[in-house]
């Protein structure tokens, strides 16, 4: 554990200088920065964005993932961390393999659709996951697969006529009409022919005339259903087909996003949200960032007036904030949008908390709405050393010093108090940077943190 906290310390550091050189005023894509993230699948639900994705694991030489974790944002710069609510342990027959899936809500539960090694058979599986709130805990929704042909990347759409589909494959594409219990289904598994009108035309593999290679992310905008796919390993691009039923018939439309980004593969994920529509990814960008320790990451786009995709690049930047942050309420310390050397664990309060942090490192909120002015800063802490504190800064992680508050020895990390101190020159909307100051070794948990205007 003390090595794995200590290369994320420097991981993130080094990190956090990459991306401040290439985009000084706007660096926060990727979206997490203390753990590799991979296969985005978004969710929007109840005025938030709920992002389902898969975790890599440092140091992986191949695609080794136990768990799966769960991210949510209300502005689309500030993504809280709600830890991992489902892993293989999760489906007691499930052996390895916690990769690609897509959750989806229906009813007032989430059905959260994966891939895993069946232990019995030793191929590839689709479980389903349930629970009653998005961020779980999710349990296996059936103690079995759904459906078992050994293909990978599940995908659900539930059309406006009620109808819910799942699509999964590679190298084929199949998909099952389910049943309004979300984990049944009925007419038996369907497999859609892969043409290269549909999916366009590879060169170079006989065994693969199509572009589509696997992860298909399928909804419906205006009438016309959109497959967008990862294409042509390796090393793969983002393409799309549309048609005009769930089914098809599919017509290959193009590139959405060309291969770039440190990652032979990629994993497409398409909302609207607050008026705009967003593409998530992933990439390598990271430090010790590859194939097999990605990193997810979005961007805004506008749909052609003729329904079409543009043709979308990997950003630094990532996409404007689409509303504020209210600093006046409690806001959770893992809220955040960009992290240099922090990282975050379970924390005995319940939700996550911030962790594991040395002199220097930070955090950053954006967009955060002060009004007229705070005066006063509280904070939820741990500690085992005296001396440590919380910084409160603007215009950078080194900017003006707006109050200090020091964090006393609290006897253990999970054991907690709140401390306050006053603040001055917070006024308007501007970004907020948590700077982490002491000596050597972990100074500090943080759990939550607010704002106050009294005297």
């Amino acid at each position: 554990m003390a090595t794995t906290r200590k290369f994320w310390t420097r991981i993130a550091v080094v990190a956090g200088l990459l991306l401040a050189a290439a985009a000084p005023a706007s660096a926060d894509n990727p979206i997490v920065q203390h753990i590799y993230t991979a296969d985005p699948a978004p969710l929007v639900h109840n005025g938030r964005v709920y992002l389902y994705t898969g975790h890599d694991e440092d140091g992986s030489t191949w695609f080794t993932m136990k768990e799966w974790r769960v991210w949510s944002s209300a502005d689309m710069v500030n993504w809280t961390d709600h830890g991992s609510p489902m892993n293989l342990g999760t489906f007691s027959w499930a052996s390895k393999d916690a990769w690609a899936g897509q959750a989806v809500e229906r009813n007032g539960k989430f059905y959260w659709y994966v891939p895993v090694v069946n232990r019995a058979t030793g191929r590839m599986a689709i479980g389903v996951g349930v629970a009653d709130n998005p961020t779980g805990p999710f349990r296996d929704a059936l103690g079995r697969p759904l459906v078992e042909n050994g293909e990978i990347d599940p995908s659900v759409m539930i059309d406006d006529t009620g109808q819910a589909y799942l699509y999964w494959g590679n190298p084929n594409l199949w998909y099952v009409r389910l049943n309004a219990d979300m984990i049944s289904f009925s007419g038996g598994v369907n497999q859609i022919p892969l043409t290269t009108a549909g999916f366009g035309t590879r060169t170079g593999d006989p065994n693969r005339p199509t572009l589509y290679e696997e992860g298909p992310w399928v909804y419906k905008r205006n009438g016309l259903y959109y497959n967008v796919f990862a294409a042509k390993c390796c090393s793969e691009f983002i393409g799309y087909s549309t048609a005009p039923t769930p089914t098809g018939p599919w017509t290959y439309r193009g590139t959405v996003m060309a291969t770039q980004g440190s990652s032979f593969t990629n994993h497409p994920g398409i909302i609207d949200f607050k008026g705009n529509s967003y593409f998530f990814y992933h990439n390598g960008a990271l430090p010790g960032g590859g194939g097999f320790t990605r990193s997810v990451a979005v961007e805004r786009f506008s749909y052609n007036a003729d329904g079409t995709i543009p043709s979308l690049t990997m950003t630094t930047a990532g996409p404007p904030a689409v509303d504020t942050l209210n600093p006046y309420v409690r806001q959770e310390a893992e809220t955040i949008a960009w992290g240099s050397g922090i990282e975050t664990e379970v924390s005995s309060e319940g939700g996550m908390n911030v962790s594991h942090v040395n002199n220097g490192d930070h955090i950053k909120v954006k967009n955060v709405a002060f009004g007229n002015g705070a005066t006063t800063f509280t904070a939820r802490v741990s500690s085992t050393v005296a001396g440590s504190s919380v910084e409160v800064r603007s215009g950078g992680p080194t900017g003006a010093l707006a109050g200090r508050c020091t964090v006393p020895n609290t006897g253990g990390w999970q054991t907690w108090t709140t401390v306050s101190c006053p603040v001055s020159g917070l006024t308007g909307t501007r970004d907020l940077y948590l700077r982490f100051s002491g000596g050597t070794g972990y100074l500090l948990n943080v759990n939550w943190w607010q704002f106050g205007t009294g005297a």
